[in-house]
C-alpha cells in the first residue's frame, strides 16, 4: 500500500471515532460532502407570494456537482422542484408580471436560455447561444430578455500551416497566445473573443447582438460576474471597460446605458476606478451603483453611490459605514436601498435612505460550506418583501423571507436539516485578543469538538484564511467541522489585512504581506493556550491560498508547530506575478511595480527568504489546473524543503482548480489527507 493510501485509511479511522454513550450522533464526516446541499440566488416573485432558488448538490455516482431550481411559498409551504436530474439550472428571473420565469439550463454541452410559464409549467427554449449565457434580465414590458455571452473569434495565427493529408492523424496544433490573461482559474484556457450583450424575444427567436468591439461588455473584468439590468424607460444598464489599455487597467470600468434598438452606448460614469452593479430605481429617477476612485492600494473600500437617471448629480451614500457594500437593491418605494456588507466577520443586511441614514436589518447572511464572508444575494417584491439566504455556524444556510415591517426573517427552506439532525456539530466561541506586535484588537473563533470537555486537553489546529483581503466569521465550515469531529480544536482568526474592519485595518498589509500578520496569528494561539484545554505539545497549522502563504511564513519563523499543510500557496512572488491569472492585481496593487524594478521588495516577501529556517514537517497540496496559485509555486517549495532535508510531501490533484472542490471526491480527500498528515506527526 502506498504512503498516500495509508494516510487515507488513517484519516478515515479518525473520521469515525468511538463515541461515548452520551453522544448519540456521529460528527460531520468528510464523506458528507455528497450529502450537503447549498441554496443560492433566491428570487421572489413580483407579487411577493413565492420564491424560486437554486438548490445545489453533489452526486456520488458521477462525482460531479449539479443545480436544480426549486420554488416555495413565502409562508414556507408548497416547496417543490421546478427542474430535476443531473443538470445545471441557474439564474432564475421572474418576468415583470410574474407569469414567466427565465433561467439558464443545459442540454449536454449545449447551453440554453429557457422560459417557463408559471401557470402551466410548460417550458420553451428561447435561445441556444454558442457559449453559456449569463446576466439575464427582462425588459419592462416583458417582451425581451437581455443576456451576456462570449462571441468567439478566430485564434491568432502566424504561419500558414499545411493541412494533413486525407486519412492522416496529426497532433493537436499549437496554441498561439496574444492576450495578457489567456487562462483563468476555474475556466481554464479562455476562448478567443469578448463578452457581448444580446437581446432575444421572450417568446423565442433569433438573438440580436447589441455590443461590438474588442472589449468585454456586461462584465466589470474579464472574469467578473455578468449582469444586465433595465431602466423604466427601456434602456439596458451594463458595465464595460472600453479603455484601449483595458488589459493593464482591467478594473477601470464604467456604467453604460445601452439602447436595445440600435446598440448605441452612452457612458454614465467617467471616473478612474471601478463603477459596477448598476440598478435603476423603480420610479425611474435614479441609478445606484458601487464604485470608487482607484488609488492602487491593496484594499480599498468601495462605496454605494447614486446618480440621476442621466448620470448627473453623483453622490455617495453610507460613507460613515467604512464597510464594502454589495448587492444594492432598491426599496419598492425608491426612497432607499438595501445592501449587504461584512462587519467584524458577519455578513449583514443594511438599508440606507437617500437622505443618508443607515440601519442594520438582519445578520448572518449568506450560504456556503466555508467560513468566508461575501456571496450573499437578495431580491425584493413590489410589496417590499425581501428574499435572501441566511446561515449560521451550524447550518450552511437556507432561503429566508422578510416582509416589510416584520422584525425577523422566516426560514422557508430546510435543505440540510435531514443530515444535520443526525450529526453532532462543534460549537463556535468568539474570542478577541491583543496582538503582540502593536496591541491591536484581533478577532477570532474557536470551533470545539462535539462533546467538548474543558477539563480535557485537545490538539489545536490553526487554520488561516486566504485572500488575503477576505474574512472568516462564525459561519458554517464543512472542513473545520470535519476536523473538529476528528477531535481537533480549530482556531481561525482575522489577522490584519482582513476585510470587514474598515480600510485602515485592511491596508495594514499594503505592500507588506506576509508580515506582521504572523504576530496576530501567534497571539491568537497564545490566547487559546491560556484557556487551559489545549495540548501544547500538539499544535498544527494550515491554510489555503493566502493561508498557504502565511502557513509557509509561519513555519519559516517558528518551530512551535508539530506539522503544517500549505494548500495551494504562493511561494515565490516574482514567479507568481508572471505565471498567475491575475498579474495586474499583483504588480499594481499588491506590489509597488514590476518584479525587475523592485527585486529586493519581491525577494524579502518571498517565502523562499525564510525556507532555510523550516524544521516543521510540511505537506503541500495543489490542483494541477490551479491558475491562481499555479502548481509551479508548490513545486518550488516542495523541492526547497527536500533540498534542506525537511520531511515533506507534495500532493498533486488532477483536474482541480484553486480550492480543490470541483470534484466532491477531491474535496473529501483534501480533508482526509490533511488530517492524516497532522495525525502522523501527533505526539501521543
Amino acid at each position: 500500500m502506498t504512503r498516500r493510501a495509508h494516510g487515507f485509511v488513517a484519516a478515515m479511522a479518525l473520521a469515525t471515532p468511538s463515541l461515548p454513550a452520551t453522544e448519540p450522533n456521529p460528527p460531520l464526516r468528510a464523506a458528507d460532502v455528497f450529502a450537503l446541499e447549498r441554496v443560492a440566488d433566491p428570487q421572489i416573485s413580483p407579487d411577493g407570494r413565492r420564491v424560486v432558488y437554486e438548490r445545489r448538490f453533489a452526486d456520488v455516482m458521477t462525482d460531479k456537482r449539479y443545480s436544480n431550481l426549486w420554488m416555495v411559498g413565502v409562508d414556507g409551504q408548497g416547496a417543490r422542484a421546478l427542474t430535476t436530474g443531473r443538470r445545471n439550472d441557474s439564474e432564475p428571473r421572474f418576468s415583470p408580471d410574474g407569469s414567466r420565469l427565465a433561467y439558464i439550463s443545459e442540454e449536454g454541452e449545449q447551453p440554453l436560455l429557457v422560459v417557463r410559464y408559471m401557470d402551466s409549467g410548460e417550458t420553451q427554449v428561447v435561445a441556444r447561444p454558442e457559449t453559456a449565457p449569463a446576466g439575464l434580465s427582462w425588459s419592462p414590458d416583458g417582451k425581451l430578455i437581455a443576456y451576456v455571452a462570449t462571441v468567439k473569434e478566430k485564434p491568432p495565427a502566424l504561419a500558414l500551416l499545411p493541412t494533413p493529408p486525407a486519412g492522416a492523424t496529426w497532433a493537436e496544433p499549437a496554441r498561439i497566445v496574444d492576450r495578457m490573461v489567456y487562462r483563468f482559474n476555474g475556466s481554464g484556457y479562455l476562448p478567443n473573443g469578448f463578452s457581448q450583450v444580446f437581446v432575444v424575444p421572450a417568446e423565442g427567436g433569433t438573438p440580436r447582438q447589441l455590443t461590438k468591439g474588442p472589449f468585454h461588455h456586461g462584465k466589470p473584468t474579464i472574469a467578473g460576474v455578468a449582469a444586465t439590468t433595465w431602466t423604466k424607460d427601456g434602456r439596458i444598464l451594463i458595465v464595460a471597460n472600453r479603455r484601449e489599455d483595458w488589459e493593464t487597467e482591467p478594473f477601470d470600468c464604467e456604467i453604460y446605458e445601452l439602447n436595445p434598438k440600435d446598440g448605441t452606448l452612452q457612458a454614465l460614469t467617467r471616473r478612474r476606478g471601478p463603477d459596477r452593479n448598476p440598478v435603476a430605481s423603480p420610479d425611474g429617477r435614479f441609478i445606484a451603483f458601487i464604485g470608487m476612485e482607484d488609488r492602487y492600494q491593496g484594499f480599498q473600500t468601495e462605496h454605494l453611490s447614486v446618480m440621476n437617471r442621466d448620470g448627473s448629480g453623483l453622490r455617495e451614500l453610507a460613507v460613515p459605514l467604512d464597510r464594502e457594500p454589495e448587492s444594492p437593491t432598491w426599496a419598492a418605494d425608491s426612497a432607499g436601498l438595501y445592501f449587504t456588507y461584512d462587519d467584524q466577520g458577519d455578513t449583514k443586511l443594511g438599508h440606507v435612505a437617500l437622505l443618508g441614514k443607515v440601519r442594520t436589518i438582519s445578520t448572518a447572511l449568506g450560504s456556503g460550506f466555508s467560513a468566508y464572508g461575501g456571496g450573499a444575494s437578495l431580491s425584493i417584491s413590489r410589496d417590499g418583501t425581501l428574499a435572501f439566504t441566511r446561515g449560521s455556524s451550524r447550518s450552511p444556510g437556507d432561503v429566508v423571507v422578510l416582509p416589510r415591517g416584520v422584525p425577523e426573517p422566516l426560514r422557508v427552506s430546510a435543505v440540510n436539516d435531514d443530515l444535520l439532525e443526525a450529526r453532532s456539530l462543534g460549537e463556535v466561541e468568539e474570542i478577541w485578543f491583543d496582538s503582540s506586535h502593536d496591541k491591536r484588537r484581533i478577532q477570532g473563533w474557536i470551533l470545539k469538538p462535539p462533546g467538548f470537555d474543558p477539563g480535557k486537553k485537545y490538539p489545536l489546529l490553526l487554520e488561516i484564511h486566504g485572500g488575503p483581503f477576505a474574512n472568516y466569521g462564525p459561519r458554517f465550515s464543512f472542513e473545520k467541522q470535519a476536523w473538529a469531529g476528528m477531535g481537533y480544536l480549530v482556531l481561525y482568526v482575522n489577522p490584519r489585512g482582513s476585510t470587514s474592519y474598515g480600510e485602515e485595518f485592511g491596508n495594514l498589509i499594503h505592500h507588506a504581506y506576509p508580515g506582521d500578520d504572523f504576530h496576530d496569528l501567534m497571539s491568537g494561539v497564545d490566547a487559546v493556550l491560556a484557556k487551559g484545554y489545549v495540548d501544547a505539545d500538539n499544535l498544527f497549522v494550515g491554510g489555503g491560498s493566502g493561508g498557504g502563504v502565511l502557513t509557509a511564513w509561519t513555519v519559516g519563523r517558528t518551530t512551535r508547530f508539530r506539522a503544517a499543510v500549505a494548500y495551494y500557496p504562493v511561494i515565490n512572488w516574482e514567479s507568481w506575478a508572471l505565471t498567475a491569472d491575475i498579474p495586474i492585481l499583483g504588480v499594481k496593487y499588491w506590489f509597488p511595480g514590476n518584479p525587475w524594478d523592485h527585486v529586493e521588495h519581491y525577494a524579502k516577501r518571498s517565502l523562499l527568504s525564510v525556507v532555510k529556517n523550516v524544521k516543521t514537517p510540511t505537506m503541500v497540496i495543489t490542483g494541477e489546473e490551479d491558475y491562481r496559485t499555479p502548481m509551479s509555486e508548490s513545486e518550488q517549495y516542495y523541492t526547497a524543503l527536500k533540498l534542506l532535508g525537511v520531511e515533506s510531501l507534495l500532493i498533486r490533484v488532477p483536474g482541480e482548480p484553486h480550492g480543490l472542490s470541483r470534484r466532491p471526491s477531491h474535496h473529501q480527500a483534501k480533508i482526509l489527507e490533511i488530517a492524516a498528515w497532522y495525525e502522523r506527526h501527533r505526539k501521543p
